[in-house]
Formats: structure tokens, sequence, C-alpha cells
């Protein structure tokens, strides 16, 4: 990682979230050139400053990725670009899809023409396990972000850009996720509102989740998605295991049915996917579409592909959440060694 970000200039989209600044912590380790924090919400800007004590390497973008002119500023003389921005509230997603389709898709394609303008070396691209066989606005967005820039491998003549995507869930304890939700709640002394009992999620945490994003950017060719492989837990497993944190065992979690585009379990890898996928370490990497390997020209084959297992549809039919859940026992110890519970 120091021989990928030292002395490098980095872009990260949506960098003063939750996931931009567990990046950019990780990412000062490496001794970078500067990192460059682009995003709309000026007091995000200033919390962010606090947060980091106005540390020199940080520069503080305001701009939206919607304005391709501002972009095409903030990439000129970068390196990597990270793009996280996104509308991620699925719930309202389905309300305001043109406003999603301008932020998630378009803002996407700027991400990537600006990158291609301004020479940058790699762009990764920050997606989410509802692009996985897609049924909501948020999910259909990611989806076609993933192939504008797993593709633009394809398209992209001589430039020397890399564009490939990270996929994966929820983040624990990032904005919005469903652990500081239950936890308000608990310490309030109001029921729990649960939308399906079945309902499984994937357990990653800050640091997998940065970690992933290292990985697409140590082993990326250009054109794959990486997902990692994680454990899963029932939703119903962690409203109780927080429960017992705070001495709240009388609470009750309330069913109050599926929101609009929520899925009971997450779908990292469908089945149309797994025929171009390999397993390498502790990560799937999806191949493009598109852009073959020449099985007569050894150097130009990522390094993942001669290393890695080609999966085959007669063992595995997709990577769901409700494959691999973990006994509620399991999951309490390991959100204690995560420092949750």
């Amino acid at each position: 990682m120091l021989d990928l970000i030292k002395g490098k200039t980095i872009l990260i989209t949506g960098g003063t979230g939750f996931l931009g600044i567990a990046l950019t912590k990780e990412l000062l380790k490496f001794n970078p050139k500067s990192i460059r924090l682009f995003s709309r919400d000026e007091v995000k800007h200033h919390k962010t400053q606090e947060v980091f004590e106005n540390h020199p390497l940080l520069r503080n973008l305001i701009g939206d990725v919607r304005d391709y002119p501002r972009l095409l500023k903030a990439t000129k003389g970068v390196d990597i670009v990270i793009h996280a921005a996104a509308f991620k509230r699925l719930d309202i997603m389905e309300y305001n899809v043109e406003e999603v389709i301008k932020t998630n898709i378009l803002g996407t394609l700027n991400v990537v023409n600006a990158s291609l303008e301004n020479n940058v070396e790699k762009v990764i691209f920050i997606s989410t396990d509802k692009a996985c066989s897609p049924v909501n606005t948020y999910g259909a967005c990611k989806f076609v972000s993933e192939r504008i820039v797993t593709e633009t491998n394809y398209n992209k003549g001589n430039a020397k850009t890399i564009f490939t995507c990270v996929r994966y869930g929820n983040v624990l304890e990032s904005t919005g996720s469903v652990i500081p939700f239950f936890e308000n709640k608990i310490k309030a002394g109001l029921n729990i509102p649960l939308t399906h009992p079945e309902m499984t999620r994937f357990i990653i945490t800050p640091n997998q989740a940065v970690d992933l994003i290292f990985n697409a950017l140590r082993y990326g060719e250009g054109g794959e998605i990486f997902i990692p492989q994680l454990p899963s837990m029932k939703i119903v497993d962690l409203i109780d295991i927080l429960k017992e944190k705070y001495g709240k065992p009388e609470l009750v979690a309330e069913v109050i049915g599926i929101r609009p585009g929520e899925k009971i379990h997450e779908l990292m890898l469908n089945e149309a996917e797994i025929s171009r996928t390999y397993k390498f370490n502790n990560l799937l990497i999806i191949t493009s579409l598109i852009q073959k390997y020449q099985e007569g020209n050894a150097s130009a084959i990522p390094y993942y592909i001669k290393e890695g297992k080609l999966l085959r549809l007669e063992e595995i039919k997709e990577y769901s959440s409700k494959d691999s859940v973990l006994p509620k026992e399991e999951v309490s110890k390991l959100l204690k060694s995560y420092g949750i519970v």
C-alpha cells in the first residue's frame, strides 16, 4: 500500500461521509501527497476538519458530482479517485427517482469522464449488494453505474485510467445503518421496528470496507467487481444482542413490514455472474462481461486469475446472506471483538 499511495494525490467523492472519513484515516498512514475530500455539504466539511484537526494534507472541496466542470477541476492532477458519493436511503429513493438518476448515474458518468480527461491512474467505484439483481431504484442506479465504470475499460481507447468496482452491504455503525437506529430505540425504552422476522444481513466493519477498497487498488486491472467473503446474521438476533447490552430484555421487536425497495436477504453475487467470478484469497472477483483475456498472453492475465479459482455453477448458484448466517452466540462474540457490544 505504501508503494500505491505514497506521494499520490487522492480524490474521494462523498469524502466527508462515514466511509470517506474511515478511508482518509487509513490513507494518511501511507504518506499521500494530498487527499481531496469532495462533498456538497459545507457543514460536514467543517466537522471533518475538526475530526482531522485541520490536517495539512487534506483539501476540502465543495462540489456536487452532478457538476461536471467542478469535477473536471477537482480531478486535475489526481492519481486515484475513490467514488463514494451517492444517494443511499432506499425508501426516499423510491419517491425521487429522477433525482437519484442525476446523482447516482449521471454523477458517476461525470466522474468517469473527468477522470479520463485528466488521465487519472485508477478509479474505484463504491457499489452495493443492491446492484446485484436489483429490485429498487437505488440498486438499479448502482447496477447501471457498475456497468458504466467496468465497461469504460473496454471503450476508453488509449487512455491509461483503470476503472474497477467494489460491492458490499451496509457497514456496521455507519450513518443510517441498523445498529445506531436500534440502539437509539432501545436507549429510549421504545419497542424496536422490524421489517421482517427472517431478514438477514452480511457483517462488514469499516476496516473491512477500507481493506476491500485497498485490495481493489492493489489487484484491479480494470473492469472487475471486488466482493468480500463475509459472515451474516439474522436481524432478530442482532436486536436480542443489543437488548442484552442495554439491559432491556422486556422491549419487543414489532414487525412493521418490508419498506419500499427492501430485500429480505442481501445478495452479493447472482447466478448470471458465477461463470466469470474468481475466488482469490478472501475475495470474490467478477470479471468484465466484455473484456476478455487472451490465454496465449500470460503477461496480460491478472494476478487474481492466475492465482485464483473460477467458480462453478455446480458448486454455487449465488452468494446470499441467507447462506452464511452465524448462530446468535457467534454473532455476539464477533460484535464484542469489534467493540460494538
